[in-house]
């Protein structure tokens, strides 16, 4: 494969490597890096252009990204600032980056391009983004010129400076809900930056074999298997290579779907991989408690899994230093638990930072859900892998909302899990939907069955659409099909009442914890 094309410089956006997936999909290899390592890597490395990502930071604030700026200016390429980038770049060059109130966005805005700089060429006059940033350019560098504005001209929503080959967007073009992000970011890859396609899903393949198989050697290899498309990839990627050395083992936590081992056990035979399920629910019953918070429940879950999985590792090994744990962990689990360069914590995720004494892998860390989707397909594997929607590690543990996750209310949601999507694949809806997620509302409200007064639970039915699960559309149910699920769901004594959540992610996250 072609020497690196690309630097992505992480200043703690929550988008980063969405950053680095778009360009992939346009056929570009790039490679992210934290600040430090960026200037190191400038060092021995040519890149053709280099990006500054978003951040949740003021350029302003002592704890701001060390951009390496002599580096970056040194280099003699082209640069693209998105968001915080672009304020840093601002700031640099003695441009002046302040807090507007007024002026601050979230979410999808109206811009105006000048369609006659490269960066626009080709695209409407008016264009919806999405944004999300307190701070704004207020006056810009001497010798930059604005080439975008929104919120009706308040707002310096592009600039650039051509003679030094830098630009700056206030917005996100790297998200779906930028419509025409990626023409921009292509713009700036092939008539900017003059970048040639070099990703192909084969060469992804053949070098997640290779690599991984390097790194295991001659030990043998554990994969934790939830029978999604994730771990289902994985293993089916490494079999050929490693074998009867290679064993999938799948932890039923209590808090599976219903039949879910008989769809594990299916997929694990099409992966071509041995599989072993280990029957855990008691343990995780007593290691959950009575938790109830959300983040709490999610730590307490890993504190059980880790060592489980562990556990099975050293079983299958014989001892720490002759197995090798890999985990299908994708870039959205590693951004979604803050530990993408100085991304915040948006949620702990079961199969990162467990702290285990045998070494781990994570050969699919910088690829996203859809992109493993496509590595599926390439393999052949069938939709019922390659199209599986997912399913968080802790399952419907996190699906009880606001009483301990017992198990008489995993077999309430359980239950009205399977109906929910039973309908919804009557009517040929599931297909639509990225994710559906059914969860119990433990808050009580009055009802009435039987003629009678009473009190019983809600189910909450949230259905969503994306490509990259780092941002999300409500999906809407349509009013006839919500009647059947009501009308179905109520049927349960201990249910009262259905809510529908259509919240976009962000502000909300796709599982209701």
């Amino acid at each position: 494969m072609s020497s690196i094309q690309k630097l992505i410089i992480d200043c703690g956006g929550q988008y980063t490597l969405v950053i680095g997936r778009t360009l992939r999909e346009l056929g570009v290899r790039s490679i992210i890096l934290p600040p430090k390592k960026a200037a190191a890597w400038l060092k021995t490395n040519k890149s053709k252009g280099i990006i500054l990502s978003g951040g949740n930071f003021s350029v302003y604030s002592e704890d701001a990204p060390h951009v390496p700026a002599q580096e970056i200016l040194e280099a003699g390429v082209p640069i693209l600032g998105i968001c915080y980038g672009m304020q840093w770049l601002a700031h640099q060059f003695d441009g002046t980056v302040m807090p507007h109130w007024e002026s601050k966005e979230y979410g999808k805005a109206e811009a105006v391009f000048d369609t006659a700089d490269k960066l626009f060429s080709g695209l409407p006059k008016k264009n919806v983004v999405w944004a999300s940033h307190g701070d704004s350019v207020a006056v810009l560098p001497k010798g930059f010129r604005q080439i975008a504005s929104s919120e009706g001209g308040k707002t310096i929503a592009a600039m650039v400076n051509r003679k030094k080959k830098i630009w700056g967007v206030q917005f996100h073009p790297e998200v779906v809900q930028t419509p025409n992000g990626k023409k921009i970011l292509a713009r700036f890859l092939f008539d900017i930056c003059g970048c040639q396609k070099d990703w192909y899903p084969q060469d992804v393949i053949a070098g997640i074999r290779a690599e991984t198989v390097a790194t295991i050697g001659s030990r043998k290899a554990l994969v934790g298997f939830s029978g999604g498309v994730d771990s289902s990839t994985l293993a089916a990627i490494l079999s050929p290579a490693l074998g009867k050395n290679l064993l999938a083992v799948c932890i039923d936590t209590g808090g599976l779907r219903q039949d879910e081992l008989r769809e594990v056990r299916k997929n694990a035979q099409c992966a071509g991989v041995a599989l072993k399920v280990v029957s855990a629910a008691g343990r995780f019953q007593k290691g959950l408690g009575n938790t109830v918070h959300s983040e709490a429940k999610r730590r307490r879950f890993k504190r059980v899994y880790g060592p489980t999985l562990q556990r099975e590792a050293l079983a299958f090994g014989g001892n720490k230093d002759s197995v090798v744990l890999v985990q299908g962990t994708l870039a959205t689990d590693i951004i979604e638990s803050g530990l993408v360069g100085e991304a915040q914590l948006i949620k702990s995720h079961h199969n990162v930072g467990l702290g285990l004494q045998i070494p781990q892998v994570h050969p699919f860390r910088n690829l996203f859900k859809y992109e493993v989707r496509e590595l599926a397909e390439q393999l052949g594997l069938p939709e019922c892998i390659s199209k599986r929607q997912p399913f968080p590690g802790p399952g419907l543990y996190v699906r009880v909302v606001g009483k301990p996750a017992r198990p008489d209310k995993l077999a309430i949601v359980r239950w009205a899990d399977e109906e929910v999507a039973r309908i919804l694949k009557k009517h040929k809806l599931y297909h639509r939907i990225s994710q559906l997620v059914v969860g119990l509302d433990c808050l009580r409200t009055v009802g009435i069955k039987g003629d009678e007064r009473v009190y019983g639970f809600s189910v909450v039915v949230r259905a969503v659409q994306t490509s990259d699960f780092m941002t999300a559309v409500g999906y809407q149910i349509p009013a006839k099909v919500r009647r059947e699920i009501d009308a179905c769901v109520t049927k349960h004594p201990k249910i009262v009442r259905v809510y529908y959540n259509e919240t976009h992610k962000p502000p909300a996250t796709t599982e209701l914890e």
